[in-house]
């Protein structure tokens, strides 16, 4: 059995700052309040609530006068003024590709565009960038831009983390409706899109494909699709705990790719696993 791992995969440098940024408060400010979990990895969680890190999902929850961290998704100015408003302290660790994301919409916005954001509506990341405008809609598949009125002025923008091929599906689909101008700025992030090239090239090489990552992790959730989609048989997993021996058989080639919030020991450690377990005889279990 041989065991292929993607040229680029895991932590980005806006999730490692983001935990940074964490650490350092936690020993800065004792205790220190989340909004949402700080990544989609429930081991490095984990181990930041033990430190002190609590999550919660309002700044209403937040006792007044604490710290509280944005997440690397980062939030809408509301959030900002709610903070304000009850004498936080605030570390902001969200992505400053995230950002950016956010400075161009509110300029569409301010230049009389309707805007339009391909992402997904429940997450957070797209729920922040909303905030930053006026006249903004999120589209995320076909059926979102049915009976849509005609915009004579569009601007688009999208969610950092999709892949090249579902923006540019979508943007085909919303110059289908028709406008007078259009005004398209990628807000990808390069890390992203490198993880999905190197997660495609190595799908096509193996038997089976090990995505690694939380379940409810936007990008890890299209790393799997993509793998999926080059029709190998794609496993979405957070880590060895989930493996089944049935999941490799029959196949000589396994790869292994992982998703923005997963640290490389997990990675090591499902190599591991699967070395340990074909010394085994496969477990012995299939004979």
């Amino acid at each position: 059995m041989k065991i292929l791992l993607a040229k680029k995969r895991g932590f980005c440098p806006g999730v490692q700052h983001a935990i940074d940024m964490a650490k350092s408060a936690l020993e800065t400010y004792g205790i220190v309040y989340s909004l949402g979990e700080i990544i989609h990895n429930q081991q490095v969680v984990s181990e930041l609530t033990n430190q002190g890190l609590k999550i919660v999902e309002s700044v209403d929850q937040v006792p007044e006068g604490a710290t509280v961290l944005i997440r690397s998704h980062g939030v809408g100015p509301a959030v900002f003024q709610q903070a304000r408003e009850r004498n936080l302290t605030v570390v902001d660790a969200t992505c400053v590709l995230v950002k950016r994301a956010q400075k161009i919409v509110q300029q569409l916005d301010e230049s009389g565009y309707q805007v339009m954001v391909i992402g997904d509506p429940n997450h957070p990341e797209v729920r922040g960038i909303v905030g930053y405008a006026q006249h903004v809609m999120v589209v995320n598949n076909e059926s979102d831009l049915t009976n849509i009125p005609k915009f004579s002025k569009i601007g688009i923008a999208a969610q950092t983390t999709l892949s090249r091929a579902h923006l540019a599906g979508m943007v085909a689909k919303i110059i289908e409706n028709g406008f007078n101008e259009i005004r398209l700025v990628s807000t990808l992030c390069e890390q992203a899109v490198g993880r999905q090239l190197s997660a495609v090239e190595l799908a096509k090489q193996v038997d089976v494909m090990f995505v690694l990552g939380g379940m409810h992790s936007a990008n890890t959730r299209e790393l799997a699709q993509l793998s999926s989609s080059c029709g190998t048989r794609t496993y979405h997993l957070e880590n060895f705990t989930g493996f089944e021996p049935g999941m490799i058989r029959g196949a000589a080639t396994i790869g292994i790719t992982a998703g923005a919030s997963t640290p490389e020991n997990i990675v090591q450690e499902f190599v591991s696993g699967l070395e340990k377990y074909e010394k085994m005889g496969r477990g012995g279990s299939e004979e």
